[in-house]
């Protein structure tokens, strides 16, 4: 029997079932098919074939058709280019920088399609692979950028670091018909807020790509910022405002769906329209387990997830996750988020001219104190060098005042990006002033808990516990008080919303993230306002903050044992993440009980006596010697200088802390 010749078959048309994907073919029964029903309706059924009725009540022939080996082939490819952690593929790039492999293969799933999702795990680089688009495609000269006020300065600075031609980049200030960039720059850069003020100002440029960023603020469609990007229409069908048109879109999120699959549906029907985002109700029905009560109809259920993601994966979906990606990722990632000084451009003036004044009286001082020292003159330099203590003093206390006054000014930025941000997981965020966290506090009210010096010692523990346990999902907490003792292993992503003058302090304060038990990349936010001196303060600590990082977790295949060079001791050491993950706590006990003989040993290498540490390592062995806790980096350094002296120390105590049989040099 010849199904084809049966009726006159439609294309075949790929369809959903609960049994996966089948192409489907319809059309009108003729008399020779009812013939066949009648005659041979077990053979027809066994192919695929079965009848019904449409929608006008009219008979339909159906011809259910599994999908070919090169549809199959072609589904599976495109998942795996979805979850693809490298590419075969050269992005261009500024010299000096380059993507990391799981980047490029990001870019290279984007550049094969118009319209793409963007998914990735919050702090994997989605907005450089934005601009590895912009980079890897010439024929994109006008780029429309759409993205929260706090981060439209970021764009801007990783547009002009990143792009590897040349391109005017101008950022949207306000929702006036002036506050639009003349001249038709290159890059426009502008905010949820204010997007539908400039509608028709955008409208009228022919966009070669649209990104969204933080699309997920998107998800109702009653919302404004909804309707400004994607358009809305009435009821009845009426459109009321056109979606931003654009040759490729390109929106990113790390939360794609925060609640229910029904807040994929605006993304859905402006990537895929002619497939899983041609029918609303169809989406909602198959998607959320849709139903009618006899108010309404509930969307807020979910159903064949499986099979979503699976499209949307196919479709115009890549997303990987930290763990997916985690040997790429540096144990930390540090930022610097500088934000418009909107409302606090008093502050920062005052700030900047009390800088100056207090920095010019100082740099006066310390000349007179050089010109004395010179002239051996006793007097003159005791007299000179108490008033550079009291100036360094008022400095001090005055220039506290003025910077408390802009991180007051900073909150409302901080808690935006918090709220942006808390939809990607915990957050744990440090501050200084009580007055700061507790207007941060407040803002997220029962979401949140707080640790500052004022927080009682039984609260303490309770506040840590709630957080780990997940009760809550946003950890305020002091630098000092909340910087130290305590694990927060809950969150990988640490927000400053004020910075301390100690790198260290910092790095402490990080440590309550990153140490042992974590499992992923830690991410490091430092909020700050343009031209504050947060803003240049910030680049210095980091700077600082990483050369301490390279000197505690440098590599050395080999170690001279307690600087002897003649005697070598071969450290095969594991790497970074890894050894960290398996350290246990015997062995971290037996580490610090090591560095503790040690220290009591040292003199400070003052003579060259063999006992203790060497002129190079006394500092360091000190300082873990005297810590009553390690965070991973600085176990395994212990480990490292347990090794390295393992010649002072007892045979049982060194194999405890570094696992290894003891080996001694001829």
């Amino acid at each position: 029997m010849k199904i084809e010749s049966l009726v006159n078959w439609s294309d075949p048309k790929r369809v959903e079932t609960k049994h996966g994907p089948r192409n489907l073919r319809t059309g009108r029964p003729s008399n020779t098919f009812w013939s066949a029903w009648r005659s041979d309706k077990q053979t027809l059924k066994d192919a695929g074939v079965s009848v019904g009725k449409d929608r006008s009540g009219t008979w339909e022939a159906l011809w259910w058709l599994p999908i070919s080996e090169e549809e199959q082939k072609a589904s599976e490819e495109a998942q795996q280019a979805s979850r693809a952690v490298d590419a075969d593929i050269d992005i261009p790039s500024p010299d000096g920088l380059e993507y990391l492999p799981f980047q490029k293969a990001g870019i290279k799933y984007a550049l094969d399609r118009q319209n793409v999702l963007v998914a990735d795990s919050m702090g994997l680089g989605k907005t450089l692979e934005a601009i590895g688009v912009f980079n890897s495609d010439p024929a994109i000269k006008r780029v429309l950028i759409i993205c929260p006020a706090s981060l439209r300065l970021n764009w801007k600075r990783e547009f002009e670091k990143w792009s590897t031609r040349p391109v005017r980049i101008e950022i949207v200030n306000g929702g006036k018909p002036k506050d639009w960039p003349d001249d038709n720059p290159d890059v426009v850069i502008i905010n949820y807020d204010v997007l539908q003020k400039h509608r028709k100002r955008i409208d009228m440029v022919a966009w070669d790509m649209l990104v969204g960023d933080e699309i997920h603020l998107c998800k109702s469609q009653k919302a404004q910022r909804t309707k400004a990007v994607f358009g809305w229409k009435t009821k009845e069908g009426e459109i009321k405002q056109r979606p931003i048109a654009a040759r490729r879109k390109l929106y990113l999120t790390g939360t794609p769906i925060v609640n229910r699959p029904i807040e994929l549906w605006p993304l859905v029907e402006s990537l895929d329209p002619k497939d899983l985002g041609r029918n609303f109700f169809r989406f909602a029905k198959r998607y959320t387990q849709a139903s009618c009560n006899g108010y309404g109809w509930d969307f807020s259920g979910a159903d064949k997830l499986d099979e979503l993601q699976r499209k949307m994966r196919e479709k115009f979906m890549v997303r990987r996750l930290k763990k997916d990606v985690l040997k790429e990722l540096p144990p930390k990632r540090r930022q610097i988020l500088e934000i418009p000084a909107n409302g606090a451009e008093g502050a920062i003036t005052e700030e900047k001219r009390m800088y100056a004044k207090h920095q010019e009286w100082i740099d006066d001082l310390e000349r007179r104190l050089t010109e004395a020292k010179r002239a051996e003159d006793r007097d003159l330099i005791s007299e000179i060098t108490g008033q550079l203590k009291h100036a360094r003093g008022v400095a001090f206390t005055e220039m506290a005042r003025v910077r408390h006054e802009v991180a007051l000014a900073k909150v409302p930025a901080v808690c935006e990006h918090l709220e942006n941000a808390l939809e990607g997981g915990p957050i744990v965020c440090f501050a200084h002033h009580r007055d700061v966290i507790a207007q941060i506090a407040e803002r997220f009210g029962d979401r949140a808990v707080v640790l500052t010096g004022d927080t009682k010692m039984e609260d303490r523990q309770k506040a840590v516990d709630r957080f780990q346990a997940g009760e809550v999902d946003l950890f305020v907490g002091n630098i000092q008080a909340a910087g130290v003792g305590i694990t927060l292993t809950k969150s990988s992503h640490v927000v400053f919303a004020e910075l301390d003058w100690v790198p260290g302090n910092l790095t402490q304060a990080e440590d309550r993230t990153h140490r042992i038990g974590q499992a992923e990349s830690v991410l490091i936010q430092h909020i700050v306002l343009e031209e504050s001196l947060d803003a240049t303060m910030a680049e210095k600590l980091i700077e600082k903050q990483d050369v301490i990082d390279r000197t505690l977790d440098r590599k050395e295949e080999k170690v001279q044992a307690n600087g002897n060079p003649d005697t070598e001791v071969e450290v095969k050491s594991k790497p970074e993440d890894e050894a960290a993950t398996n350290l246990t706590l015997d062995q971290i006990a037996a580490a610090r009980e090591g560095l503790r003989r040690l220290a009591g040993m040292c003199d400070g290498a003052v003579k060259l006596d063999g006992c203790g540490f060497n002129k190079h390592d006394s500092k360091l062995g000190k300082s873990l010697a005297r810590s009553p806790e390690y965070t991973s980096r600085q176990a395994l350094t212990a480990i490292r200088l347990v090794n390295k002296y393992r010649r002072q120390l007892p045979d049982e105590l060194v194999v405890r802390a570094t696992g290894n049989e003891v080996i001694r040099g001829e």
